[in-house]
């Protein structure tokens, strides 16, 4: 299997070199040039499958020339030892919870394995190397989590000094040892810029990253969209994904390429509305710098993802944001459902689910909910299953649910977390050459 970048510039690569490498040398994003496409037949045997045996049928798709299938079931069984809950709320509508990892975000399903392929990669390599990964609230914790005590690696986790929770600040910087947390006065895509220039610095070698750029965190990402389906025993399902860098989005595309019956994709996203926009009019608009929202995580005003997504529908968009090629409209539309979602609607969202059916949203999830509400709006006799994802766990965001009279529980994973000790968290402009010189003074 080969991969190309979305820039159509640098050479093809395999893909143990497209996850090592991360960023492609002409800052476009590694994508297949096939994706694999499994038999309707493989696909419906999944409903008598579990977790773990659905992944590795997905995931052995990809890495079969690179690794073994003894060891992709080790892999695969150390990073999913935790559930996946289902919640039926409302009619056909179900809340899939990815929170029960051990940093309760949906970023430890790709983080965790892209950890581990990408150590046992550089074992045998005898190598070592820099992860660089820029957060706007849990892919940080998530990849601090994963990668912590992984010896061929080192990770720098750049988050926006004041558009993270205290909970998901802990996470990136209460570990030390080979993880190193910087807080940037600046916003994610101040964060997620810096770590794009460093990967174009001939000064800096041995670069990858963990972000969702690397397509290494992808393909895990696309598991669950199949194992949502197969718990489903229907013919067709619709998910409502809360959209920002759009990693998560490119999980479930690609599950649909490679099969999955999926009827629509209805993204999600806040305030941060350029993707919005750009199917309604045809023109995108980055928005610069990006809003801050309740939905920390998804303040993003230009998605890194962005390019896969207008390259899979046959376009071509470059990491400035500069179409060359328009996509297929037609085509996503029909795919897709975008709606963009304010703050005074996330609250009204978790209020309501919250009263109504006692469930608790956190306001990431809200998001995505408001979203199959207004999707409902426009197509009142749907009868498809609705799957909205919740994609990080509500004790995360204490201040803004415990002023709507809701207190979360802490899931177990979180028990200890307020009592830990912040060892090593560093704090720097979005200069580059602040970055630049952390790199080179430690590493």
């Amino acid at each position: 299997m080969k991969f190309y970048s979305t820039n159509k510039q640098s050479e093809k690569v395999n893909l143990k070199q497209a996850m090592l490498m991360g960023l492609a040398p002409d800052n476009g994003l590694f994508m297949p040039e096939n994706i694999p496409r499994l038999r309707t037949e493989k696909i419906i045997s999944f409903r008598n499958k579990n977790y773990n045996q659905i992944a590795f049928e997905i995931m052995n798709c990809f890495f079969k020339n690179e690794v073994s299938v003894e060891t992709l079931k080790k892999i695969i069984h150390d990073s999913y030892y935790f559930f996946v809950p289902f919640e039926r709320v409302s009619n056909n509508i179900y809340i899939m919870r990815l929170d029960q990892g051990p940093t309760a975000s949906f970023k430890d399903f790709g983080a965790r394995m892209m950890a581990r392929l990408m150590n046992r990669f550089l074992e045998k390599q005898n190598k070592k190397l820099l992860i660089l990964v820029a957060t706007s609230g849990d892919t940080g914790g998530a990849v601090a989590d994963a990668f912590y005590g992984q010896h061929n690696i080192s990770v720098i986790v750049l988050f926006p000094k004041k558009e993270v929770s205290v909970r998901q600040r802990k996470q990136m910087t209460t570990l030390g040892k080979n993880i190193k947390a910087v807080a940037v006065k600046g916003k994610f895509d101040d964060c997620q810029t810096m770590v794009k220039h460093a990967f174009r610095d001939p000064d800096l070698n041995n670069l990858s990253s963990a972000n969702s750029i690397n397509f290494g965190r992808l393909i895990p990402q696309a598991v669950y969209y199949f194992y949502a389906f197969s718990r489903m025993n229907r013919r067709k399902i619709i998910f409502s994904v809360p959209s920002g860098n759009f990693g998560n989005l490119m999980g479930g595309i690609i599950a649909k390429k490679m099969g999955l019956p999926v009827k629509k994709f209805i993204v999600a996203v806040n305030k941060n509305d350029e993707f919005v926009r750009f199917i309604n009019s045809g023109k995108y608009e980055p928005i610069i710098p990006s809003k801050k929202c309740l939905s920390s995580a998804m303040n993003v005003g230009h998605p890194s993802n962005l390019a896969r997504l207008i390259d899979v529908y046959g376009g071509h968009i470059d990491e400035k944001g500069v179409i060359h090629k328009m996509p297929d409209m037609e085509e996503i539309n029909n795919d897709m459902f975008a709606v963009s979602v304010n703050d005074k609607e996330t609250v009204e969202t978790i209020k309501q689910v919250y009263s109504k059916y006692k469930v608790i949203l956190e306001p990431h999830g809200a998001v995505a909910w408001k979203g199959v509400q207004e999707y409902l709006k426009k197509y009142p006799d749907e009868k498809t299953p609705i799957i909205s994802l919740e994609t990080a766990d509500p004790a995360k965001f204490p201040k803004e649910l415990n002023k709507l009279g809701i207190y979360p529980e802490l899931p177990e994973s979180m028990t200890e977390l307020d009592n830990r000790k912040e060892v090593d968290k560093l704090e720097i402009s979005k200069d580059f050459k602040e970055l630049k010189r952390i790199i080179k003074h430690n590493f």
